[in-house]
């Protein structure tokens, strides 16, 4: 029996280890100068500088842009009314052609989405990722897709 117990305890001690090596990988935070407004804080292009915990409608993450018809005003209309279905949105800063959203999700983990509107080709690009950690676990891609879903109902009659 006590030979039981400390083969038990020595089970629980390796998943508590591999546990806190797997938290302390996700809790890295990755400093990068669009989380400090930094020079390229504005940068047109939307880049992933982790593309383990970020997406985009620029580069080759398999998402496209959302596309609206109408003006860039209607367009960020339909932003708007979208993020209203999303309880965990909160904008922190809006511009006529841009918009910066923090999603939370339930257990506190933030995640950034910038949008910008190209009045020219009539499309929002956007970047998602976390501010927290060297993954998300897909959840910036799955939010995505669905917030393009919804964003694509705001456009219909």
């Amino acid at each position: 029996m006590g030979l039981e117990l400390k083969n038990v305890g020595m089970k629980s001690k390796l998943a508590v280890l591999t546990l806190a090596i797997l938290l302390g990988a996700c809790a890295a935070t990755v400093p990068t100068p669009y989380a400090r407004g930094g020079p390229d804080s504005g940068n047109p292009d939307l880049a992933c500088l982790l593309p383990s915990n970020c997406v985009n409608s620029r580069g080759n993450s398999g998402l496209v842009p959302l596309l609206y018809a109408g003006t860039p005003e209607q367009a960020m209309a339909m932003l708007q009314a979208t993020l209203l279905s999303f309880p965990e949105a909160t904008v922190v800063r809006s511009e006529p052609l841009a918009m910066e959203v923090i999603f939370t999700t339930p257990v506190g983990f933030r995640d950034q989405v910038d949008f910008r509107i190209d009045p020219q080709a009539q499309r929002v690009d956007f970047r998602s990722r976390s501010l927290f950690g060297l993954f998300d676990w897909g959840k910036n891609r799955s939010r995505m897709q669905e917030f393009k879903i919804r964003f694509e109902q705001q456009g219909r009659p």
